[in-house]
């Protein structure tokens, strides 16, 4: 039994499927210490949208370590934190016209989530909240309350009250007027559920099986909370900092939501960062609050910064674009193909091939991204019962890279199919956004 085994708990587990021991990693690789290397399409869970230790970022960083400046500063005033403010104000903000305050939260998303449904009760005077089945907002009490994954919540140990779970639509709810039934709850004085503080989604279910909210649906939703006075929270931990294209989720839609979450590609380099925006009338906060040791991350300002330079510098919104276009063709005329029971979503450079339409989907995407690991190609699965081949590589990746990635991806389901006898093919299509 090795040192991992022996002393570090049972919860891990991304080490239960990806066991080589790494020990450096760069752009788009990751190499082990017995010398192997392999592709990264999983990007930190989405907290690399630029690789791993970009020189750009990372020559910030240097800078700023080697000048001895402050890099543990809880909220005080430092020139790291003021760079970061002006620069994401004058880079991100004001282009799109969108007026947020800025709220630095503990280093992690699900306290950023939690900050935001405490200011939402705060702010509304109401303790409910409406969630979407399929969401994932971290594994904090509050955000676990708001995370529809049976197996998550059952690791709570306690009762998980004040969210109610409304239809999201995917599968049996797609063809189903969810926002409609959303009214009829509000305006129904005998639907038994109160008028809530604040609606909380993510515009893609990431975890949830990368599930893209259609437009229309992303539209309708906002109008209604405006319409009964209430909060709309996104939540842009894994899908924000440009990994749908624009540099937030929710952009294609044309709404401000009242509130949005960022974390994970936040900083740049993977540092721990959280962020909260929040429309200026609702900073009802009273000093202290909502606080933490951590909440001044200095270097990973530092990253941020740098990362909203490199992203305007290099143009990576359209870059992203271009390669979104590329693995849309990909999947469309390589992988949908196959069978029958293969279906498609994603929007920028996040994609899931869905195997669970397949007899035995779990185990068919088990075996897949298995021999994509094999093959030296690093993937995750998600979505219900982690039948969802998920494809998240870093925005910077080298069109070479992510060719031979996504050839690694469909090697891996040829093999699966000769192998159980399942292959079939079809005409290729893809669900609609």
């Amino acid at each position: 039994m090795n040192s991992f085994e022996l002393l570090e708990s049972n919860v891990r587990s991304y080490s239960r499927v990806f066991g080589d021991v790494f020990r450096t990693a760069k752009n788009s690789m990751m190499f082990t210490e017995e010398g192997k290397c392999f592709l990264d399409f999983f990007a930190g869970a989405g907290a690399l949208n630029y690789g791993h230790n970009p020189d750009f970022i990372k020559g910030k960083l240097l800078e700023y370590i080697g000048s001895d400046a402050v890099v543990h500063g809880l909220d005080m005033y430092t020139t790291a934190k003021r760079t970061f403010i002006e620069t994401f104000n004058e880079l991100i903000l004001a282009p799109k016209g969108l007026d947020y305050k800025l709220m630095f939260c503990g280093p992690t998303g699900t306290n950023a989530v939690e900050a935001a449904l405490k200011l939402a009760r705060k702010a509304k005077k109401r303790t409910g909240i409406f969630s979407f089945s399929g969401g994932f907002h971290g594994m904090s009490y509050g955000s676990l309350a708001a995370t529809g994954n049976l197996y998550n919540r059952g690791g709570a140990g306690a009762p998980l009250n004040n969210v109610t779970f409304m239809p999201y639509p995917y599968g049996f709810n797609e063809s189903f007027d969810t926002i409609g039934y959303m009214e009829n709850v509000l305006t129904d004085a005998n639907s038994g559920i109160e008028k809530p503080a604040a609606v909380i989604l993510e515009t893609v279910q990431a975890e949830g099986g990368v599930i893209v909210a259609p437009v229309e649906w992303l539209k309708r939703l906002s109008a209604l909370c405006k319409a009964h006075d209430i909060l709309l929270i996104v939540d842009d931990i894994q899908v924000g900092c440009g990994r749908t294209g624009s540099f937030f989720s929710f952009e294609r839609a044309g709404i401000q939501p009242d509130l949005v979450v960022l974390s994970k590609s936040i900083s740049g380099y993977g540092l721990p960062m959280s962020l909260l925006l929040l429309k200026p009338e609702l900073d009802v906060w009273q000093p202290g609050e909502h606080n933490g040791t951590f909440r001044g991350n200095q270097l990973a300002f530092v990253g941020a910064t740098a990362a909203l330079e490199f992203r305007i510098s290099s143009n990576l919104e359209e870059a992203v674009k271009e390669k979104e276009a590329w693995v849309s063709d990909f999947l469309q005329k390589e992988i949908v193909p196959l069978h029958p029971a293969i279906t498609v979503r994603g929007l920028g450079l996040i994609w899931g091939i869905d195997l669970g339409g397949l007899e035995g989907g779990e185990q068919a995407a088990k075996f897949v991204a298995s021999r994509c690991y094999d093959r030296g190609l690093i993937i995750e699965r998600s979505g219900r019962n982690d039948t969802v081949v998920k494809l998240m590589p870093a925005l910077t990746i080298d069109f070479e890279l992510l060719e031979q990635g996504c050839a690694i991806v469909k090697e891996a389901l040829a093999a699966y199919f000769e192998q159980t006898g399942q292959s079939a093919h079809k005409e290729a299509t893809l669900e609609p956004v």
